[in-house]
């Protein structure tokens, strides 16, 4: 077996361990959710243009220590479209809804990824009760705007499997990962599977500066984790670490060697950390 079938195997096999869910979004759409693990709940939010599979190399280690709640959000993945024009703003609450109805009103820490810590930030502006700790992971809104490293080259018509797999990289070194190296099979799977589910077209808040504005609101206590050659970060360091300082997080981490998909590219380093912030109570 190469290596992308053996990425497709891997795949396949931790959404089967999954306990799978749904929600109502509205009355035109379901939200898909799988969970993993055991102990108190940690809800984790995917990027733009992603899936659960956002967190692939995070499930085993986090699940340890946690019951996983992953949804794939309104529009990406698994879950339905309920309308045209949704945003980081409008997904905050039909994420909320779904978790106040799997965990019957219980408390949760939440962990969001890109365009999935915005949402989070939202989350938590709206039901600060609810969200016991924020963790942010490579956090947009910043009033930073980074285009890709590199042109991004389109999907549609590639039919070669060689072809389709090289767009893949490219696209992924331009915008996810930094060290074109760690583009490996499973990456590319992630990819491919996710991107092309993605239907939420026309995001807006991630370009602008909304995290620092709700940033007031939030209540509990918030850790933001980039990579050290995150585009958002890389564009300006003096700036970013500025804006950064006006969330007024508890904590903050810069992981060496990773870029925006620092979960992913960083793993071991990143799963260490969580699980050790998440055990500090």
């Amino acid at each position: 077996m190469n290596a992308a079938a053996q990425a497709r195997t891997h795949l396949d096999l931790l959404d089967r361990q999954a306990r799978r869910f749904t929600t109502q979004a509205t009355p035109q759409g379901q939200v898909v959710w799988r969970s993993w693990g055991e102990g108190p709940p940690l809800l984790m939010l995917h990027g733009g243009a992603g899936s659960w599979m956002h967190w692939v190399r995070n499930i085993e280690a986090l699940s340890r220590v946690r019951t996983l709640w992953v949804p794939d959000l309104p529009g990406f993945g698994d879950s339905d479209l309920p309308r045209e024009g949704l945003d980081a703003d409008s997904l905050a609450p039909i994420v909320l809804d779904g978790a106040d109805e799997l965990l019957k009103g219980q408390a949760f820490d939440l962990l969001g990824f890109s365009f999935g810590s915005l949402v989070s930030g939202f989350m938590a502006q709206a039901a600060p009760e609810k969200v016991e700790r924020l963790f942010m992971t490579a956090a947009t809104g910043l009033g930073i705007v980074v285009g890709p490293g590199r042109e991004l080259r389109s999907l549609r018509g590639v039919t070669d499997e060689q072809e389709r797999e090289d767009v893949l990289r490219n696209n992924l070194a331009a915008m996810m990962i930094h060290d074109p190296a760690h583009i490996d099979a499973m990456a590319v799977a992630v990819q491919d599977r996710s991107a092309q589910r993605d239907r939420v077209r026309h995001r807006k808040i991630a370009r602008s500066d909304a995290m620092l504005r709700i940033a007031p609101d939030w209540r509990g206590p918030v850790f933001g984790i980039w990579g050290r050659d995150d585009g958002i970060r890389l564009r300006d360091p003096a700036a970013f670490d500025a804006l950064v300082e006006r969330l007024g997080l508890r904590e903050k981490h810069v992981l060496p060697d990773a870029g925006h998909w620092v979960q992913f590219e960083a793993a071991e380093a990143f799963n260490a950390l969580v699980a050790r912030l998440l055990a500090a109570g």
